[in-house]
């Protein structure tokens, strides 16, 4: 295990690179299967998620497309509460199934904002793909088909997450330590 100091916060290991993407295949395996038909367009959650969508999309052997959008609701290490749509979709998705890749689901707020913006546009199907969820902090009912990796409410960063724009880069996830 090792740690890590990314400004005033130290983290530890919680989650190794190896592990990670394992997970990542065995989705991006059941992906494959159920959109052998559908040529999905994976639409990608910046900025967290590129590292994820990236090594997803390399698994993925049918046919697909990748796009991105930018929605926040996080400052520092908490949630606002307020989701904002920064960067919108310029690609037409009616008929289309769309496969939403995003880093982590916390309250699902902000999924539940994007998935009306995108009920809106008439898509076939839309399904969520997360790296990361965080059951006991849903706030809204989602439908979540695939997810990698089950985690406890803990301030993780690491594998394209952050904590103010810093740790993106790391290869393993990372958990805050209390001090």
């Amino acid at each position: 295990m090792s740690i890590v100091k990314i400004k005033d916060k130290t983290f530890k290991t919680s989650i190794p690179e190896a592990e990670i993407l394992k997970r990542v295949k065995a989705v991006a395996e059941r992906i494959n299967t159920d959109m052998a038909d559908k040529n999905p367009l994976l639409l990608a959650m910046l900025n967290g998620s590129f590292v994820f969508a990236a090594d997803l999309m390399r698994e993925i052997t049918v046919p697909c497309e990748i796009s991105f959008v930018k929605m926040a609701s996080y400052e520092g290490t908490s949630s606002t509460g307020k989701v904002k749509q920064l960067l919108g979709l310029n690609q037409d998705i009616k008929g289309r199934t769309v496969v939403i890749v995003e880093d982590i689901i916390e309250s699902g707020l902000t999924m539940q904002t994007l998935l009306a913006t995108l009920r809106e546009k008439e898509p076939a199907d839309i399904q969520i793909c997360t790296l990361l969820l965080k059951p006991e902090c849903l706030e809204v009912p989602l439908d979540i088909k695939y997810v990698a990796i089950e985690i406890p409410n803990d301030f993780i960063l690491g594998y394209g997450l952050d904590y103010d724009q810093q740790g993106r880069n790391l290869r393993d996830i990372y958990t805050v330590v209390d001090e």
